[in-house]
């Protein structure tokens, strides 16, 4: 724990802040702070739970509008974890980066989308559509963080589907 204070001391001298430390929501000024310890307790505790609702939902299969709603909120719990890590504003810049925008966009706009179609509509072919939407924008979305990844997927998806005839 001493490490991680003295890294952490050492990372704001770096960046000239010796007195300042940012608190949980990448402010300078503020009551609310978490130790390093704390962040990743928080991160863990939020992916954790996230990957149970997900993998719970799959009990529920069946039943599309309970499962649209824990796997949604499963989701939304696994990239909220790295908030703890880098903080909610840092997350919302690195979300609306020229880069992953767009992957950003559709992600939201599916989970929105499957909630919608589970919790108003009550169409379970709409949900599970939805659904399969979100899970590929949720992987595209993931492959934005990789180097040259989405690249990569693009053209296996392109040499697997182009067939000369």
């Amino acid at each position: 724990m001493e490490r991680l204070k003295r890294f952490q001391q050492s990372l704001l001298i770096v960046a000239g802040d010796e007195e300042q430390e940012e608190d949980f929501l990448g402010e300078s000024s503020g009551s609310i702070s978490l130790s390093p310890l704390q962040r990743l307790y928080g991160f863990a505790a939020c992916l954790v739970a996230g990957f149970a609702f997900m993998l719970l939902s799959l009990l529920v299969f069946y039943r599309p509008i309970k499962f649209a709603v824990m796997f949604s909120f499963g989701n939304l719990l696994a990239i909220g974890s790295t908030a703890f890590l880098i903080g909610p504003v840092e997350q919302a810049r690195m979300m609306i980066d020229p880069v992953r925008i767009y992957a950003t966009a559709i992600y939201i706009g599916s989970v929105i989308l499957a909630l919608v179609c589970a919790l108003a509509i009550h169409n379970k072919v709409l949900t599970l559509i939805a659904i399969i939407v979100e899970i590929c924008a949720l992987i595209w979305y993931s492959l934005s963080y990789i180097p040259f990844a989405r690249r990569m997927v693009s053209e296996l998806l392109i040499s697997c589907c182009d067939t000369e005839i």
